[in-house]
């Protein structure tokens, strides 16, 4: 496996700052006690995945901008900051982060934003966290900060390992700080909704898909198909007149992408159901809200996980529990292949096994 990186202290790199050291040296310790660590930062997931013991290694005392450039459109920030913070930066400028990671309270950071992968309702569109991240560092389970990738949009040769820590839960290793790329807000937004079936819906979007519609939000619900349209003026407003429907308002996406919808407050089990573009209307289990103009379906039910997880491998894609405690195996199981190369790729960062042990699967 090959990778760009290198020490933090070689010349031209920055020194680790004090807080990175505090948490390096907490690493050295639980290496020599061989003693787990469970990472956190403003625990605003803590419904995702399988619980952890271990020593808590706190993030959040690390925390700020490292360096802003709006110009280049890159942003380097610490992993205990707040995204919200970090969202009024980029809004001071006119920038935002386009993958839309969910900030949960207000409480999540940019390390958990990395750890988890999380995207709003932007992302078929635009593009996940991973797909905006430059570079990384990283405290690994050998004990040493180094560094991934950089600050610049242009890629290097070789294996992309701060992509790789974008959706590996902490079982990789402690992010320090993140660089990411931005982009300048839309000019212009719009957001309508229609009255469909939802089978009505999918084939309108399937249709839309294929034409220059700046859509960048779909999700039905309660009988309506929600839209978001971005762009310049001209473009959007032609789109609006050829859509039509009625006005929606703009909070819509947010109540979406913070889990605040009434849909959201029942009881049961939540799912995420990740699907192939343009699957079709499925016979699911309980009450489904349809995102990502259809490629994420959440689903509240009281199903059994097998159930529900081998549905969504039928249908091409994967199911997630978002509730706690409800199975011990919230991820979709993987296979062999994946799970070995799960498995090596957890040897090399973290041999020891002391990040997060468990927190995905039990065998990682």
């Amino acid at each position: 496996m090959s990778a760009n990186h290198e020490h933090a202290s070689r010349p031209g790199e920055r020194a680790a700052s004090a807080t990175e050291q505090l948490m390096q040296e907490q690493v050295l310790d639980a290496l020599q006690n061989k003693t787990p660590l469970a990472i956190r930062g403003g625990n605003s997931k803590l419904f995702l995945g399988r619980p952890i013991e271990g020593q808590t290694l706190d993030t959040r005392q690390h925390t700020g901008i490292v360096t802003y450039d709006p110009t280049e459109l890159v942003i380097t920030a610490r992993s205990g900051m707040p995204l919200t913070e970090l969202f009024e930066a980029l809004d001071e400028r006119g920038q935002m982060l386009p993958c839309e990671p969910p900030v949960f309270d207000g409480q999540a950071t940019v390390g958990g934003m990395i750890a988890t992968g999380l995207s709003g309702p932007r992302r078929p569109w635009a593009g996940s966290v991973r797909d905006f991240v430059l570079g990384t560092r990283v405290i690994t389970g050998h004990g040493k900060l180094l560094r991934f990738g950089g600050e610049v949009m242009k890629n290097v040769a070789g294996y992309d390992l701060s992509r790789l820590m974008a959706g590996s839960y902490g079982l990789l290793g402690i992010v320090t700080e993140v660089s990411m790329k931005v982009l300048p807000k839309p000019v212009c937004s719009q957001h309508l909704s229609l009255e469909l079936t939802a089978e009505k819906a999918l084939l309108k979007l399937a249709e839309w898909g294929q034409q220059p519609i700046p859509i960048t939000a779909a999700c039905y619900i309660g009988g309506r198909l929600n839209l978001r349209l971005e762009g310049g003026i001209g473009s959007v407003g032609s789109a609006v007149d050829r859509i039509g429907g009625d006005s929606l308002d703009a909070g819509f996406w947010t109540q979406l992408n913070e889990h605040q919808l009434d849909f959201f407050r029942d009881p049961r089990p939540l799912w995420r159901l990740s699907l192939p573009n343009n699957t079709a209307l499925l016979d699911l289990p309980g009450d489904a809200l349809l995102d990502w103009g259809g490629c994420q379906r959440w689903l509240k039910t009281d199903a059994k996980d097998t159930d529900i997880q081998a549905l969504a491998v039928r249908h091409g894609g994967h199911a997630t529990c978002y509730t706690a405690g409800v199975t011990d195996s919230p991820f979709q199981p993987l296979s062999p292949f994946l799970e070995h190369y799960h498995r090596q790729l957890k040897a090399q960062l973290d041999p020891a096994g002391i990040f997060n042990p468990g927190r995905t699967y039990a065998a990682l």
